[in-house]
């Protein structure tokens, strides 16, 4: 049986994400109690009603504090059970926005009355410890609806086929670190097309881009030694047991040079026997 924690910040996607594992054939329940998590678990294990893949929505809804959540942890641990963890975040001022785009509460300032604010701060601290053990991460503040059930239908179908997710990121530094990057490549020390009138408005997906990116002898030796590092250390990652890893790809504006490498870097992933989800995160921004 495959068993999945969706858990993460209220307002950060996880209904979504739980309409795309039903989608997949996941057995989904949302919003459980933490003390209830051990009678759920032994429904899915009995032999008339054995389930094969089980999603289970574990929240600041069902779990108040911290010492619950770690108790709910060890004992899943102690009975043996297998699972793993998908917790979802997003940018406070994102989550602050979406409340009042939608008009909705956050669970902890209906049952608190704490200000929205205070009360994603808090949620935060309590699930914490789902954060520290979470096998996959995924940041939805900058995702479309759609791009947010891609990211999690592959991270789920193809980590049936591979021993270890691969996700390729280009950002920009400009607007901060990806949250759940694992290994970062900084390449503002290349020529920027920005400059370039003719360049400007276009990205790395543009041909022109990549050609003047890679036209340096420098730009073909960083690409070399970041593919060099990659093929020794992607199959040390595999063999340590890692279910996820992402490479983020960062320029200045994450528009040009950090698109341009994300791509080259995903294709030669390819090469090794991978299958690298790549995203370009802040290739729509204006400012």
């Amino acid at each position: 049986m495959e068993f999945l924690i969706v858990t993460g910040l209220s307002g950060a996607g996880k209904s979504l994400a739980m309409n795309a594992l039903e989608d997949i054939g996941y057995f989904c329940i949302d919003n459980i109690p933490a003390g209830l998590m051990p009678r759920l678990v032994d429904f899915a294990r009995q032999g008339e009603n054995m389930l094969q893949k089980v999603a289970v929505v574990l929240d600041v809804r069902g779990c108040r504090s911290a010492e619950d959540l770690e108790q709910v942890l060890a004992g899943l641990d102690q009975c043996g059970v297998e699972y793993r963890i998908l917790f979802l975040d997003s940018a406070d001022e994102v989550l602050q926005r979406r409340y009042k785009e939608t008009r909705r509460i956050h669970p902890l300032t209906s049952s608190e009355g704490v200000p929205t604010a205070q009360a994603i701060a808090e949620e935060r601290k309590i699930l914490r410890p789902l954060f520290e053990r979470a096998d996959f991460v995924v940041d939805t503040s900058l995702l479309s609806t759609a791009q947010h059930k891609e990211r999690i239908c592959k991270l789920f179908l193809q980590g049936q086929h591979q021993s270890m997710v691969l996700n390729i990121v280009s950002f920009g530094f400009k607007f901060g670190l990806p949250k759940e990057a694992d290994v970062v490549f900084d390449v503002r020390c290349l020529p920027n097309p920005f400059y370039v009138p003719e360049l400007k408005a276009k990205t790395g997906l543009d041909q022109e881009v990549v050609d003047y990116v890679m036209a340096g002898e420098q730009s073909r030796e960083l690409l070399r030694r970041i593919q060099s590092l990659l093929e020794y250390s992607l199959p040390l990652y595999v063999k340590e047991g890692k279910s996820q890893l992402t490479v983020a790809v960062g320029c200045t504006g994450g528009k040009h040079r950090s698109i341009t490498f994300a791509r080259l870097i995903a294709d030669y992933c390819e090469t090794l026997g991978y299958h690298p989800a790549v995203h370009h995160r802040d290739v729509t921004r204006t400012s």
